[in-house]
C-alpha cells in the first residue's frame, strides 16, 4: 500500500462494516450472533446499492433503479437478484432474503480486506489489521471517523451514519467504545439524520427480533446409534475411524448419539454442512475446557493453549505464529537435512523397523533440535509414553486416572519434567543471542511480558507439547510410505522428484516450488485424507443451538468426526481408493471443509504449513536415500486409532538398499 491516497482502494459499505465489527483482541467479530450479523451484512449490500443509485429504498419500499452491474463483486450478486424479482417488496423483504447470503459475502469481503493489505488472515480463521497498516489508514479507517462522529459535533457522511446505524442495531457500541449518556444520545440522532439509514436499520432491526428466524420452533430427534451397528462396524473395529464415522452418517444422518456404556452420551457431527458449522459457529457455541482439563491437570498447569477459547487462545496463537510459519522452517533447512541424515547413518540397511519406532525417533531428531534447540533422543520414548497415558486418561478417557501413577509412568512424568527443565535452563538471553528464535523462546517471551497470563507454573505442558510434533509427524509419514508402497507407480515418481532436487547438491528454499514436488505433495494430501492421525476433536455446548434440525443443548459432549467428510462420496467420489489426481484442476476436491485433516475453526492446527513442507521434505528424503519395502503385504493397514490415529507398530518397513550415499553433515 502506498503512501498516495490517490491510489489506496476504496472500501465499500460492507469492507467498512467488518472492519467496525472486527475485534483485534479475539480476532473475530464483536460479540453479534450469527443471524444479527447476517441481516446487518445484508443491509450493507442493500445501502451500498442505494448509495450507487442502482435501489431507492424508503421505510415501506424498495425499487430498482438502474440493473447495470457496479463492478462490487458483493453488490452485483445481489443486485442481480433484485434485478430478476419482478415483485414490488419492502426492505424488510430483502433483508430476511439476502441474509441467507451473508456467509458468502463475508468470505468475500474478508478475502478483498486481506488481498488488498488491510488485514492479515491468521490460521484457524482469525482476523486483524495488517501490521503494514497499522501506522496509516484507507481514507480514515471507518473506526476513527466513527468515533469523530461520536465523539464530537463533526456533522458525518452519509456513509458513516449507515454504519453506524447497522452497528448500533447489532448492540456492540458499548463493546467497542466507553459509552456515557451524552454518547449513547448522539449515536440515537446520528441513526435519525439519513432516511436510507433509518430504513435499512429498520428492516434488520426487525428481522434480529424475529426469534422464528433465528432458530426453528421445531426441531428433530436425534438419532441414537444401535450396539449391533457400533459392534458389526468393520472400520471401527479395524480402528480407521473416519471411513467408521462416514458409514454411521450414511446410516443416521450427519447428527447422530453414541450411547456407550460408563460414559456420558456422545453427539457426534460427521459431514459436510455439519463441518462448515463447526469451523464458522464452533467458536460461538463451544467450549474446549472440559476436555482438556484432563491433559492440564496431569501436567499441573491451570489452562493451557487447548484448553483456552476465545481472546484468551487467540493471544497464545499470536505469539506462537512466526515460531510456527513455513518461513521459518525454509531458513533453517540445511539443518533439516543435516538433522535427518546424521539420524539415517544410524539405520542398518536390510533392517526391518515398526513404523512408529522408526519415524517417530526419525522426526524428533529434527523436530526437539528445530523447535526447543535441545537433544532429547535418549529420552523421548519415554516422554512420548507418558503423554499417550496422559491422552488415555484425560482426553478419550480409555484408562482410569490411577492409571497415571505407576511406578513406571511416576518414572517417565519425572524424565519429561528433566526434558522441560533443560529446554528452559538453555533459552536464556545469553545462550540464545543470535540464535534463530524458537518455540521456547516464543514461550518465554509471553511469560515474560505477562506473567500473569502465562506464568511459571503454566509452562510445563506448553514446553512438553513440543515433543508430541514427532509423533504425529512421525506417524503421518508413515502412513504417507504405506500408501505409497502400495502404489508403486507414485513411489517412482516421487523418487524422481527426490532425485531431480538433489541432483546438484541440496536443494535451497527457491527449489521447494509446487511443480517441483507436485507428485510428493499431492501423495501427502491424499495420506492426511485418507489416514488422518487427528480425525475427531472433542468440546462441550456452551450454547444452546441448532445444527442442521438438531438442537444441541447446553452441556452436551461433543463429538466433531470432521475427517468422516473424507468418505463422502458428495466431497470425494470413490473414497476408498488412493488418488493424487483429486487435488489437481479441475477437480480440486480438498477446497472446501470436506477436506480438514488439521482440524476446523480456531483450534485448527496452528503448524499447518511447517508440518506440510516438513513431511514433504522427509518423504523426498527417505526415497533419494534407501529403496524401502514393506516387510509382508498387507491387505488392510494395520492402526492403533487412540489416543491419536497411529499405524501400528506391527506395519514395519524394511530398508532394501541404500540408493546413494550420505554426506557428512555441514
Amino acid at each position: 500500500m502506498t503512501d498516495n491516497a490517490a491510489t489506496e482502494p476504496t472500501l465499500n459499505l460492507p469492507e467498512e462494516l467488518i472492519l467496525m465489527l472486527l475485534n483485534e483482541q479475539t480476532g473475530y467479530f464483536h460479540q453479534v450472533a450469527g443471524w444479527a450479523l447476517n441481516c446487518a451484512v445484508a443491509g450493507a449490500v442493500l445501502a451500498e446499492l442505494s448509495l450507487r443509485s442502482r435501489i431507492d429504498t424508503d421505510l415501506e419500499t424498495l425499487t430498482l433503479l438502474d440493473g447495470t452491474p457496479t463492478g462490487d463483486p458483493a453488490a452485483d450478486p445481489i443486485l442481480e437478484e433484485i434485478a430478476a424479482d419482478p415483485e414490488p417488496h419492502d426492505i424488510q423483504f430483502w433483508v430476511e432474503r439476502l441474509a441467507a447470503q451473508a456467509d458468502g459475502i463475508i468470505d468475500r469481503t474478508l478475502d478483498r480486506l486481506v488481498k488488498i493489505g488491510i488485514i492479515e488472515h491468521h490460521e484457524g480463521d482469525f482476523w486483524t489489521l495488517s501490521s503494514a497498516f497499522q501506522e496509516g489508514a484507507v481514507q480514515e479507517l471507518i473506526k476513527t471517523r466513527v468515533t469523530k462522529a461520536i465523539f464530537t459535533d463533526e456533522i458525518p457522511d452519509p456513509r458513516d451514519i449507515i454504519v453506524i446505524s447497522l452497528v448500533d442495531t447489532c448492540g456492540v457500541f458499548r463493546f467497542i467504545f466507553e459509552l456515557d449518556e451524552e454518547a449513547e444520545e448522539r449515536i440515537a440522532q446520528i441513526c435519525r439524520m439519513d432516511l436510507i439509514a433509518r430504513s435499512i436499520a429498520a428492516a434488520v432491526e426487525h428481522n434480529i427480533a424475529s426469534p422464528l428466524l433465528r432458530r426453528p420452533t421445531l426441531t428433530k430427534k436425534i438419532p441414537a446409534v444401535s450396539l449391533r451397528d457400533l459392534v458389526f462396524n468393520r472400520e471401527l473395529r479395524e480402528g480407521r475411524l473416519p471411513a467408521a464415522f462416514a458409514v454411521l452418517a450414511d446410516k443416521y444422518g450427519p447428527v447422530f448419539e453414541l450411547r456407550l456404556p460408563f460414559r456420558q452420551n456422545m453427539i457426534v457431527l460427521a459431514g459436510l454442512k455439519t463441518n462448515e458449522w463447526a469451523h464458522r459457529m464452533g467458536r460461538v457455541h463451544l467450549r474446549s475446557k472440559e476436555y482438556f482439563e484432563g491433559v492440564d491437570k496431569a501436567y499441573g498447569v491451570s489452562r493451557s493453549v487447548h484448553s483456552t477459547d476465545g481472546a484468551d487462545h487467540f493471544r497464545f496463537r499470536k505469539s506462537l505464529h512466526t515460531t510456527y510459519a513455513r518461513k521459518t522452517l525454509t531458513r533453517r533447512l540445511d539443518d533439516v537435512y543435516d538433522l535427518a541424515r546424521a539420524h539415517m547413518a544410524t539405520w542398518d540397511v536390510g533392517a526391518a523397523m515398526p513404523a512408529q519406532d522408526m519415524l517417530r525417533l526419525f522426526l524428533n531428531a529434527q523436530t526437539s533440535p528445530l523447535l526447543a534447540n535441545i537433544d532429547t533422543q535418549s529420552e523421548i520414548v519415554d516422554a512420548l509414553e507418558y503423554k499417550v497415558r496422559v491422552l488415555h486418561v484425560g482426553i478419550v478417557k480409555t484408562m482410569p486416572h490411577f492409571m497415571l501413577k505407576t511406578p513406571s509412568m511416576r518414572r517417565r512424568a519425572r524424565v519429561t519434567q528433566q526434558i522441560m527443565d533443560r529446554m528452559q535452563r538453555t533459552h536464556t538471553g545469553g545462550q540464545r543471542a543470535g540464535l534463530h528464535g524458537d518455540v521456547v523462546d516464543a514461550y518465554l517471551a509471553l511469560h515474560a511480558s505477562d506473567p500473569q497470563f502465562l506464568p511459571e507454573s503454566d509452562l510445563a505442558l506448553p514446553l512438553g507439547a513440543i515433543l508430541m510434533t514427532a509423533m504425529y509427524m512421525g506417524d503421518q509419514i508413515g502412513f504417507a510410505l504405506y500408501w505409497l508402497l502400495r502404489n508403486p507407480e507414485l513411489y517412482e515418481r516421487v523418487t524422481a522428484e527426490a532425485d531431480a532436487l538433489w541432483a546438484e547438491g541440496d536443494p535451497t528454499e527457491e527449489d521447494f516450488t509446487r511443480d517441483r514436488i507436485d507428485v510428493t505433495h499431492r501423495v501427502l494430501m491424499e495420506t492426511l485424507r485418507m489416514s488422518p492421525i487427528v480425525p475427531m476433536s472433542m468440546r462441550t455446548v456452551a450454547n444452546s443451538c441448532v445444527v442442521e434440525g438438531y438442537e444441541l443443548p447446553v452441556g452436551a459432549q461433543l463429538l466433531i468426526a470432521q475427517t468422516a467428510a473424507h468418505y463422502s462420496e458428495e466431497a470425494f467420489p470413490d473414497p476408498w481408493t488412493f488418488d493424487i489426481d483429486r487435488y489437481a484442476p479441475p477437480r480440486n476436491e480438498h477446497l472446501g471443509r470436506g477436506y480438514a485433516p488439521y482440524g476446523l475453526g480456531t483450534h485448527s492446527c496452528l503448524g499447518t504449513h511447517w508440518a506440510d513442507l516438513q513431511m514433504v521434505v522427509n518423504l523426498l528424503m527417505l526415497t533419494r536415500y534407501f529403496k524401502i519395502e514393506l516387510d509382508r503385504p498387507y491387505d488392510r493397514l494395520p492402526m492403533d486409532p487412540l489416543p491419536s490415529q497411529s499405524p501400528s507398530n506391527k506395519l514395519k518397513f524394511r530398508l532394501a538398499e541404500q540408493r546413494h550415499e550420505l554426506p557428512p553433515s555441514s
